[in-house]
């Protein structure tokens, strides 16, 4: 049995528990992350690749979310140029769109606005002539497309590369070791753990769960018991088509509902994402449901119908993920629901944080407050590194 003794244990090795792994760190705590699987092979390696500000986010009024992952695009495109590149997007405006040119001209201003008029906020009207070079675009009814800017990543290679830079900070990173009891004593918690079929025990001051959307399985592992949030899973769908990738992200209106889905080049092909499906189990590995693909490929073939019929298209599909989002349980469809993350500390357990939810471009500001309620508990320590100035790559 191997015994360790730390500030804190993170579980979870998704972008969210890196993160905090790597601030804490270069904060000198002791850190260990626990990752049942394969650090950054869950739901942060199935996101639909976008570091933005959330254009959409505006309808629903959350200018704080936007604010907020507009600065964090900003810091991650100046600390890992090599992982997040800018990329233009592409929003068509049809005349039967709901959301008409004023409305959309309105939403760019204000993400504008909100970027602190970063030199990515800059948008403008396509000319005919670049209308052209979006290949296969339906022109039936187009009134004009609008050209904006954020970034892409690949989400899997900038998890891996924040939990390098928290493991040359001092964290012990260990993955495929899987919680099965966090049981409080007076020192804090005793987290046990199995690692390559042996059992292991950490003691911490601390413990932080960022299981994603495990967060209330490991909260009941706690021991005494202590109260969870109510959720709701969200599972999003991506389809990978075998069709030559445009040169930007198409930012389309499904012609379904209210929802808008992405049309991404991938390594060269076409990515289409996403979807929002809220599920009831995580006892299966999600993937993608019948219904879920004919949505996906039904907006494509109604944009792009000149690039196959729909039994053309599936015959197109080189791969398909998923990726489960945690949501607050409340009424309305998940379109519409808050993406803020939220932070809860049990009654009876102020050392012990749970963290729900969380987004691939606000992962930093996710960790900063992990840490700020961290320094509160056990107070300050000596920094090693500013992760303001910390290269990812």
């Amino acid at each position: 049995m191997k015994n360790l003794a730390v500030d804190v244990v993170i579980i979870g090795g998704g972008i969210t528990g890196v993160g905090i792994a790597q601030f804490a760190s270069a904060q000198g705590y002791r850190v260990q992350l626990l990752e049942q699987g394969v650090i950054g092979q869950q739901t942060s390696a199935n996101s639909s690749k976008l570091i933005h500000g959330g254009l959409r986010y505006l309808e629903t009024a959350q200018f704080h979310l936007v604010h907020k992952a507009l600065h964090e695009r900003r810091a991650l495109l100046t600390l890992a140029p090599t992982l997040v590149k800018p990329i233009p997007f592409y929003i068509p405006i049809y005349q039967t769109s709901q959301r008409p040119s004023w409305q959309i001209r309105i939403g760019l201003s204000l993400y504008a606005l909100l970027s602190g008029f970063d030199s990515l906020g800059r948008f403008k009207t396509l000319t005919n002539e670049q209308v052209k070079t979006l290949k296969g675009l339906k022109h039936d009814g187009l009134k004009t497309v609008f050209q904006y800017w954020d970034a892409q990543t690949d989400d899997a290679l900038l998890t891996q590369a924040v939990a390098r830079s928290a493991s040359q900070l001092g964290a012990a990173i260990t993955s495929r070791a899987s919680c099965n009891k966090i049981e409080k004593n007076y020192q804090g918690y005793l987290v046990h753990y199995l690692k390559d079929n042996q059992a292991n025990t950490t003691q911490a001051k601390m413990v932080i769960n960022a299981a994603g959307p495990w967060v209330n399985q490991v909260l009941a592992k706690v021991s005494p018991a202590a109260q969870s949030e109510a959720i709701e899973w969200v599972q999003g769908s991506h389809l990978v088509l075998d069709i030559p990738a445009q040169d930007g992200i198409v930012y389309l209106e499904s012609c379904f509902d209210n929802r808008v889905v992405f049309v991404i080049p991938w390594y060269g092909k076409t990515l289409l994402g996403t979807t929002e499906l809220e599920i009831t189990s995580l006892e299966q590995k999600p993937i993608p449901s019948q219904q879920e693909q004919d949505y996906l490929l039904g907006i494509y073939h109604h944009y792009f119908p000149a690039h196959g019929n729909l039994e053309q298209l599936t015959a197109k599909i080189s791969a398909t993920f998923c990726g489960v989002r945690v949501l607050p349980k409340q009424t309305g469809n998940a379109f519409a629901k808050p993406r803020d993350t939220l932070f809860h500390s049990p009654d009876g357990h102020p050392n012990l944080l749970n963290v729900y939810g969380g987004k691939l471009t606000t992962f930093r500001s996710t960790a900063k407050s992990s840490l700020d309620w961290l320094m509160e508990q056990l107070g300050p320590r000596q920094p090693i590194a500013d992760v303001d100035d910390l290269p990812l790559q």
